[in-house]
């Protein structure tokens, strides 16, 4: 190579005769100048290495597509099966089978066993799928977007903002009904809180801190849910005949009225998911740092600003439907980059398909680790997501320092 030994693609700009070697400039010194920023946007530029990594960010594998697709079907199963009642998996499988158009096999199953798949576990399970899908992809691209390991809706204050607007809503205008199902009016309401909540912890971050560290960011989010958590105990002192029914949200739960639930997250599930993952590559730009991105002809504060309203509209909808459910969006995101690749090409969808997987098989166990009470979701997915939180900080504590 003309270049010499030693060196990849010369000392900057003038890697070869009149021409700069790909986005070479500002890739940083002594680094390959070609690969990797054009990875990030999804065009190789060179056959082995990124700029930011000692090997380039593989792409979304068919195996593991597969298996989040096989995780999917088996928790919709198994959510299906187990409960007061049990069904047998094998003839849930087939019942599950009949409801596609053109299908009809002969599952064993009485009229009454039928009447609680349709009608009872699988819009349960459905929503399941979805809601777990909306925190994992959120969780993910909250990472994303700061270029912080320990970002979440959970930790970044954005469940809290979405909860002190649905608690206000059930407290002052009687959000709820008495069956469980939300209006359509409260998506939208925690979507304002969940977004203000963001913002907060945002603006906080930066104040001394241009450089937004991830420790204080997640310092700023948890001074924003305590003052978000205050604002909504005064709430519930307030209307005192509403406490119950608030607790019970906020503690979080699946259970639903049936399909008029998953009808409601559905639109925003939709919405969400094509705006994250059809910029997914943008975060694998945004990763390489703001002049980086800029050379490469992205809009840094743009997409920023896209990724986190999407982020948030998901956050506020799952949280609207089911209350807070913590963790889900560290676990998988996590277990995901560890196992599959640390693209954002890979991450989010897969932590769609393994969030949604997660989280029906979790309330699985909440179903029948205390029959036939049923313990609330948010309790299962904080006992596992608090030593997976602790091991993920002592991994990253290098970032924190």
């Amino acid at each position: 190579m003309p270049a010499g030994p030693g060196k990849s693609a010369g000392p900057g700009p003038s890697a070869g005769p009149g021409k700069s070697a790909g986005p070479g400039p500002s890739a940083g010194a002594g680094r390959s100048a070609g690969p990797g920023p054009a990875a990030g946007l999804g065009k190789t530029a060179g056959p082995a290495r990124s700029a930011g990594s000692a090997s380039a960010p593989a792409g979304l594998r068919a195996r593991w597509l597969v298996a989040g697709i096989a995780a999917v079907g088996l928790a919709l199963v198994a959510g299906v099966s187990f409960g007061p009642v049990s069904l047998p998996p094998g003839s849930v499988a087939v019942e599950l089978l009949n409801l596609i158009p053109g299908v009809r096999l002969e599952s064993g199953l009485t009229e009454r066993e039928i009447a609680i798949i349709t009608e009872l576990r699988l819009p349960r399970a459905v929503l399941g799928l979805l809601v777990g899908g909306l925190l994992a992809l959120a969780g993910g691209c909250y990472q994303g977007v700061f270029r912080n390991p320990l970002a979440d809706p959970y930790l970044l204050g954005v469940a809290a903002g979405a909860g002190l607007a649905v608690t206000a809503a059930i407290a002052l205008r009687g959000g709820g009904d008495g069956s469980g199902s939300m209006p359509v009016t409260i998506p939208l309401a925690a979507f304002v809180g969940a977004l203000g909540a963001v913002l907060m912890t945002y603006l906080l971050g930066a104040a001394g801190d241009r450089g937004r560290s991830p420790a204080t960011l997640i310092l700023a989010g948890v001074a924003v849910s305590a003052f978000l958590s205050a604002g909504q105990t005064y709430l519930l002192q307030r209307n005192a005949d509403s406490i119950q029914l608030v607790y019970s949200w906020l503690l979080g739960r699946l259970a639903t009225a049936g399909w008029a639930d998953v009808r409601l997250v559905l639109p925003y599930f939709l919405v969400t998911v094509v705006v994250v993952l059809l910029h997914r590559r943008e975060l694998d730009v945004l990763s390489l740092g703001d002049d980086e991105a800029s050379s490469l002809g992205l809009h840094p504060q743009r997409s920023r600003y896209l990724l986190v309203a999407a982020a948030s509209l998901g956050t506020a909808a799952a949280v609207s439907a089911t209350g807070l459910i913590g963790f889900v969006g560290i676990i998988v995101p996590h277990a995901v980059r560890l196992l599959a690749g640390s693209s954002y090409r890979v991450i989010l969808p897969l932590s769609l398909l393994f969030g949604g997987a997660f989280l029906a098989l979790t309330d699985v166990i909440a179903r029948t680790a205390a029959a036939p009470a049923e313990v609330p979701i948010g309790v299962v997915t904080a006992l596992l997501g608090g030593p997976f939180f602790v091991l993920v900080l002592r991994t990253t504590r290098r970032m924190l320092s």
